[in-house]
């Protein structure tokens, strides 16, 4: 169902100075071409006072006469994905969401952001969601879903409620050990091909609610408590949120089909039927292998342009998708891409040659170990990437990191203040800091001590969200500049026109 905050206009230009009042010259904010505002009284010398992005400010009246547009934000969630798409009708899908908010380092998923969009963009105070995807079941991907699913659970979160119209999935689980069956993704066979598939799956509500049930196969883990919030989740109407496995024979994403404003192409993952049951592909021994490359695979379409959402997608999931699509290879083709898994360097080259993106998106983890992006896969992105150019200057394509786009601000400890107490510098060499820190994905904080003095404290975060905006025709990449606010935006065109 449409959300439509009631936006007065739209900026029409690629980037904008919001002003503090309407004769200065100090900043307020930046906003961003098919921002939404609303106008505040009438127009003063040429400018128009709105309330955009959650403040208040004016701005060019020249700078407006734009229209909503198709929105992705690709959200810093860490380690992990998170997806907000906002179509131009307002519509709103959310695509995974990095750990949940305990497990984070800086104690943001992307519940946050979602949060900040329907309360200081919107401002409104429920979260309305017309679909919510679960790619595969990796807990840096749907743990911050859970979070959105429990606005209330947190001060820092302004909405109230959500309500969803649906809930996605790929059908791969965690599974209880079950009939004499260890623990895991549960049984598997061949089929006279000689291919792997997966034979229990996790299907529509019912099949949740017998999984989480207590009888026959349960699911397990984080896994289990996830699709027993789902299970309580509900549509803006009241009626309990459908749960709907997707697969490649899906074709288009319920409620967003051929025809639709924003229809929605489901390309992944594979699955077949054994014995009248849905089963999905198995690929390897190892369980990453498998999780990851059950991916969901969507690509998003508005007019010529095209937009793919990978997952973690790996070279052997990959490979089976080309098999699969063999003579219909287009399908992958997209001016937009979400790299798959985080920039790991499994991927199969001849994939992205067939996707061939002129802007690539890396959600990049933070944690150690992973070293994401790896430079393999961004010279890849480069190197299969849509070539344009303007003269003698290299317009696309482009590959953008939410780990490279975010920024801290370090200060170093001075004094410590208590009331009418000031402790200065020399002072605080006897004073320690017990402090805990959570490492991506950890479960359990850290405890630590330290000196209060020369002790470093970080004054600014600035996250690494990459926002992708179409009106169709036109693109827009754009992230937050580091010292002021203002945007660095790159326009280019579909080369599907």
């Amino acid at each position: 169902m449409a959300h439509d905050p009631g936006f007065d206009d739209y900026v029409g230009q690629q980037t904008v100075e919001v002003f503090e009042a309407a004769s200065g010259k100090a900043v307020a904010c930046y906003g961003l071409w098919g921002d939404g505002v609303r106008r505040i009284g009438a127009p003063q010398g040429g400018r128009q006072q709105v309330r955009i992005r959650g403040q208040t400010g004016w701005i060019e009246t020249a700078a407006l006469g734009g229209s909503s547009l198709l929105e992705f934000y690709f959200i810093d969630v860490g380690q992990g994905d998170g997806v907000l798409i906002k179509t131009p009708d307002f519509r709103h899908i959310m695509l995974d969401g990095g750990y949940p908010r305990r497990s984070q380092p800086t104690g943001k998923s992307a519940a946050d952001f979602v949060d900040w969009k329907f309360a200081k963009d919107y401002g409104h105070t429920s979260v309305v969601l017309d679909a919510m995807i679960s790619s595969h079941i990796d807990y840096d991907h749907y743990g911050g879903l859970d979070d959105i699913l429990d606005v209330a659970q947190a001060h820092e979160l302004d909405c109230q409620s959500i309500s969803v119209e649906a809930f996605y999935h790929s059908g791969l689980s965690h599974w209880a050990a079950h009939a004499g069956q260890s623990e895991g993704l549960g049984p598997w066979s061949k089929t006279q091909d000689g291919r792997s598939w997966f034979t229990r799956c996790l299907d529509d509500r019912s099949s949740a609610q017998s999984a989480c049930g207590g009888q026959g196969p349960q699911l397990r883990g984080y896994w289990r408590a996830f699709i027993e919030k789902v299970l309580g989740a509900r549509r803006a109407d009241g009626a309990q949120t459908p749960i709907v496995r997707l697969d490649q024979d899906a074709g288009w994403l319920p409620g967003f089909g051929q025809g639709s404003q924003v229809p929605i192409r489901v390309l992944g993952p594979l699955a077949t039927s054994i014995n009248g049951h849905p089963a999905v592909m198995r690929l390897a021994s190892s369980k990453s292998q498998n999780t990851n490359g059950a991916s969901v695979l969507l690509r998003v379409d508005c007019g010529p342009c095209r937009v793919l959402l990978t997952g973690d997608l790996n070279a052997n999931a990959q490979r089976r998708l080309l098999d699969h699509y063999e003579g219909r290879e287009r399908e992958f083709a997209s001016d937009v891409a979400k790299a798959c898994h985080h920039g790991s360097e499994d991927i199969s080259f001849p994939f992205l040659n067939h996707i061939k993106a002129a802007c690539t998106v890396i959600s990049s983890g933070d944690a150690e170990g992973h070293d994401h992006p790896r430079p393999r896969v961004v010279a890849a992105s480069g190197l299969s990437g849509y070539a344009t150019y303007k003269g003698d200057e290299l317009l696309t394509p482009l590959v953008y990191s939410t780990e490279l786009a975010r920024s801290v601000q370090v200060a170093s400890t001075k004094a410590v203040s208590a009331g009418q107490q000031r402790w200065a510098e020399a002072a605080l060499q006897g004073v320690q800091l017990e402090y805990e820190t959570v490492e991506p994905g950890g479960l359990r904080p850290k405890k630590g001590k330290r000196s209060a003095r020369g002790s470093r404290l970080m004054t600014k975060l600035l996250y690494g969200l990459v926002n992708v905006r179409t009106d169709g025709r036109k693109i827009l990449a754009a992230t937050m500049n580091e010292g002021d606010g203002s945007f660095s935006a790159k326009p280019f065109e579909s080369r599907f026109l």
